[in-house]
């Protein structure tokens, strides 16, 4: 059984999380999370820790957000867009068992983050060098980078703020970097 508490949307995709494991879940009731859920989610926190596991899309990320801000602390994780498509659309419902697990598997922490305290590893040049940003391919780039690095895809300036908030090491971002090179992208 999953420790924490899974922060989801929706029934669907809480039914989606028991089919691949053993949790308990906080659905959010869509992107108009209230503020009792808020609390239901910090309480959450304190008592068992909190993974959120939101769409790969618009109004997911939107959750993303504002859960964060609320706890900052709180885990995250990530479907790509390509396990989460369905007949009907993209979300955690569509997911296969097996990316499930997979995703909460490599949940990451995005605690105190570092810029405040001078340890960011990942520099905005770092992502220009990259061509993840200001490039011809920089959104497929950063798609596949964020698959790499278990962050998700995101947009620039999302895309260095995740770096940053999961304390991406230079180590793991030039290692995603190799590999996003011998894949040809």
């Amino acid at each position: 059984m999953i420790q924490e508490m899974i922060v989801v949307e929706g029934k669907d995709d809480t039914a989606a999380i028991r089919r691949a494991v053993q949790a308990d879940t906080i659905e959010t009731g869509g992107s108009a999370i209230g503020e009792d859920v808020l609390r239901r989610i910090e309480l959450a926190h304190k008592r068992r820790g909190v993974i959120v596991f939101t769409d790969p899309d618009a109004p997911g990320e939107r959750i993303r957000k504002i859960v964060a801000q609320r706890v900052p602390d709180c885990k995250h994780a990530f479907l790509t867009r390509a396990e989460a498509r369905g007949k009907d659309g993209i979300g955690v419902e569509h997911a296969s068992d097996e990316a499930i697990r997979r995703a909460l598997a490599q949940a990451r922490s995005g605690e105190a983050a570092p810029e405040a305290s001078g340890e960011a590893d990942i520099a905005w040049s770092d992502l220009m060098d990259a061509g993840l940003i200001v490039h011809a391919s920089a959104a497929r780039r950063r798609q596949r980078m964020g698959e790499l690095l278990g962050i998700g895809y995101a947009n620039g300036k999302q895309f260095y703020k995740r770096c940053v908030m999961f304390r991406i090491s230079r180590e793991e971002f030039l290692n995603a970097l190799t590999q996003l090179e011998r894949e040809g992208l």
